[in-house]
């Protein structure tokens, strides 16, 4: 049974909670389901506000499967806020590598030299105060608050937005405001007090494993017989979705200049995005230009410096953003005069191509580095081979 917009926009927001004994029902059979199937995952055995406040970082955005190797790595290079609170940017990034969003990244190592310096080393406890932080919002606030802190706050991501949709049957689309207000209100009054904690994790474990996207698993759910959406066949329906717009694309393109040994990389600026990444200079082809003319224009503009490219791009990268994609050509160059200068970008650096691996890159730029590596190695082995020095 399909919503059409019509429908959706004549459905009202329940006006009020569910009934006091279905309330009951729902936290009792939530909490039994999830102390008998709950997740088992590695920031729920030990919880401590530091590892808490991590964990529910690394998760905005990002799955849980996902997140687990860079949590444990995360612990074992900064176990404390001290240890993140001393660490410089450039070390948080590389051990971020690759998990995206590097805001989260950026705000978690000024939250904890906030925390340090000016807090006395103690996160705070109230959602309030969670919030002054950087990159904390209301979700991340109540999560915390209530895992950490046993505070009764709710919470509210897109597994519990889905598990509220179907089990009130909401056909309303709660990107609207309104409607996400209302959704809050109703996830406040079915905190059960003194175990929000568990109940929170319950409604997620359950909208991520069972109340799923696609599919849901109705009939192993804890709260089938008193949801709504199942008893109208409307649990493939919702949460009313969002009519997706065309992912935008782009024609990239980077230099690789290699001089003496070392290879030229700059620094992207802090605000926006993959702020404070290293990367191969670069960027969009403008309309009617060559690749080879991007390269020489970009690298002008960005660095100061002629170059000579290439020809032909060594490889090219296809990789989608969250709400872009590009097709990233990576040529080698010549640096034939001038002296880089960070123009456009934070910074730029002269890198020797052994030690390339030490800088945080954005994810395309990787797959450009470990071609370049590959590349050069193959020109050892035969410069070694024929007595002929590597060229650029």
């Amino acid at each position: 049974m399909a919503i059409n917009a019509r429908e959706e926009r004549e459905t009202p927001m329940p006006a009020s909670a569910p009934h006091p004994a279905r309330i009951a029902a729902i936290r009792r059979r939530l909490l039994d389901w999830w102390r008998r199937d709950g997740r088992d995952l590695p920031w729920r055995r030990r919880r401590t506000p530091y590892r808490v406040w991590v964990a529910e970082m690394m998760l905005q955005q990002t799955q849980v499967e996902t997140v687990r190797p860079y949590f444990a790595r995360w612990l074992r290079r900064f176990p404390s806020f001290r240890a993140l609170a001393a660490a410089r940017q450039d070390e948080v990034l590389k051990c971020w590598e690759g998990l995206g969003y590097y805001s989260r990244a950026r705000n978690m190592h000024a939250a904890a030299r906030t925390v340090v310096h000016e807090l006395g080393g103690r996160l705070p406890r109230t959602t309030a105060e969670l919030r002054t932080l950087p990159g904390i919002g209301p979700y991340t606030a109540g999560a915390i608050a209530s895992i950490a802190f046993g505070a009764d706050e709710p919470v509210l991501d897109g597994n519990v937005i889905r598990v509220l949709c179907r089990l009130l049957a909401i056909r309303r689309n709660p990107s609207d405001a309104r409607v996400r207000k209302s959704l809050w209100q109703l996830a406040g009054r079915l905190v059960p007090p003194g175990e929000a904690g568990p109940f929170n994790e319950a409604l997620m474990d359950l909208g991520a494993t069972i109340c799923t996207p696609r599919r849901p698993d109705c009939r192993n759910c804890p709260l089938r017989t008193i949801c709504d959406a199942r008893a109208k066949g409307l649990q493939e329906q919702l949460p009313v979705k969002t009519r997706r717009k065309a992912t935008p694309h782009y024609d990239v393109v980077v230099a690789v200049i290699i001089k003496g040994g070392r290879v030229l990389i700059d620094r992207r600026n802090d605000a926006g995005l993959l702020g404070g990444l290293w990367e191969f200079p670069g960027g969009k082809i403008e309309p009617g230009e060559s690749p080879v003319q991007a390269v020489r224009r970009e690298v002008r503009e960005e660095i100061g410096i002629e170059v000579a490219p290439r020809s032909k791009p060594f490889i090219t990268v296809s990789h989608a953003y969250s709400h872009f994609r590009i097709t990233l050509q990576a040529f080698r160059c010549r640096h034939v005069r001038g002296r880089a200068r960070a123009i456009g970008p934070a910074a730029v650096r002269w890198v020797d191509a052994d030690k390339l691996t030490t800088y945080a890159f954005p994810r395309a730029n990787q797959k450009v580095l470990r071609a370049l590596q590959t590349l050069l190695s193959d020109r050892s082995s035969s410069a070694g081979e024929s007595g002929k020095p590597e060229i650029a």
